[in-house]
């Protein structure tokens, strides 16, 4: 996606619970075992006891609003995303945010492509700014809680853990004097025919969890590995996955080699997960530092690439100037690189 001189994110927010669960004590309830952390290397999760994900996206909301100095009513367009089970079963979780954020006026879009949300929802947010000069902001937000009843965030994956918690984030037309971050390049690939994984063998249902009391994203994993194998699903998405980095740089107009490209963000998979899917296409493809930062969080859902653009801020680990490449990814398959910017000389 060409975004010109770029867009500004003018700010950007997660919002976790407190109360967290640690892999260890999972270790010893017999949930998982010493491998699967070792392979995994989250070491605890945030989970909610009471608060459903889309009250969690609306605190997110609020955050970044606020620290933008900005009002709901003030956003034209609003977009949600999530991969699991919002609270109601027919119902808009993305209507519901902006009514609570006070965007009564603007348009709410639900994103629901696995866990790429967060990457598709900023793209749609993008081309509406883009394409719309009556939308002057939009906001992002996603939200997941996966509550033991309908998942099993310890066991029910292979090397993945799934935490909590909601992010936001609030886009706008470039401002380098008040913008956290500067969007300059945005790029996305599919690689449809692997859908399949998350599908595996199982016949359509008419209503969810028709097959069992919980997902359990290994057995759909575990039929497809059988059946089809990893060899052509590790090609595609390693090629989708370079794709998108050339792309998104090469549409922002940098090179690759670039020194001020300072930090490579992943999705908050394990550590395996990341090193066979991930490293494998993008080690070495540019300067950037791979960095891991989802230790503490596992895997949020749709909201990995925001978090991990939030934990940039939080933690001052770009200078002015500096950049950095934040890939999402999600089932399906579908994978989303954002170039963003610290503005500064």
């Amino acid at each position: 996606m060409r975004l010109g001189e770029g867009l500004g994110i003018r700010a950007v927010r997660t919002w976790l619970p407190e109360t967290v669960e640690t892999a260890r004590n999972a270790v010893e309830l017999g949930r998982i075992t010493e491998e699967d952390l070792a392979n995994t290397q989250v070491f605890e999760v945030p989970v909610s006891h009471d608060v459903p994900a889309p009250d969690m996206a609306v605190r997110a909301a609020e955050r970044a609003l606020a620290a933008a100095g900005w009002e709901g009513a003030r956003l034209g367009f609003t977009a949600h995303a999530w991969i699991h089970h919002q609270g109601h079963d027919f119902w808009s979780p993305a209507h519901y945010v902006a009514h609570r954020v006070g965007a009564t006026t603007g348009v709410p879009l639900g994103v629901q492509v696995m866990c790429n949300g967060a990457g598709t929802a900023l793209e749609a947010a993008s081309a509406r700014l883009l394409a719309d000069s009556s939308v002057v902001a939009a906001l992002v937000t996603t939200a997941d809680r996966f509550a033991d009843e309908g998942f099993d965030r310890w066991a029910g994956d292979y090397g993945v853990f799934y935490g909590d918690g909601a992010t936001a984030l609030l886009l706008h037309r470039r401002d380098d004097a008040v913008d956290e971050l500067t969007l300059l390049g945005l790029s996305s690939a599919a690689v449809s025919a692997a859908e399949g994984l998350h599908r595996g063998r199982d016949e359509f249902t008419p209503a969810s969890r028709w097959l069992g009391e919980r997902v359990d994203v290994k057995r759909t994993k575990k039929a497809y590995i059988t059946d089809v194998g990893l060899d052509g699903f590790f090609q595609g998405t390693h090629t989708a996955l370079r794709q998108i980095v050339t792309d998104s740089l090469a549409e922002a107009g940098i090179a690759r080699e670039d020194r001020r490209l300072r930090l490579l963000t992943l999705p908050r998979v394990g550590v395996k997960v990341q090193r066979d899917t991930y490293h494998a296409a993008v080690d070495g493809l540019t300067k950037a530092e791979i960095v891991q930062l989802g230790g503490r969080t596992g895997h949020l859902g749709a909201g990995d690439l925001a978090a991990n653009l939030a934990s940039i801020m939080e933690g001052d680990l770009l200078n002015p100037g500096e950049m950095a490449l934040a890939i999402g990814a999600g089932g399906g398959f579908g994978f989303t690189c954002a170039v963003v910017a610290r503005p500064g000389p």
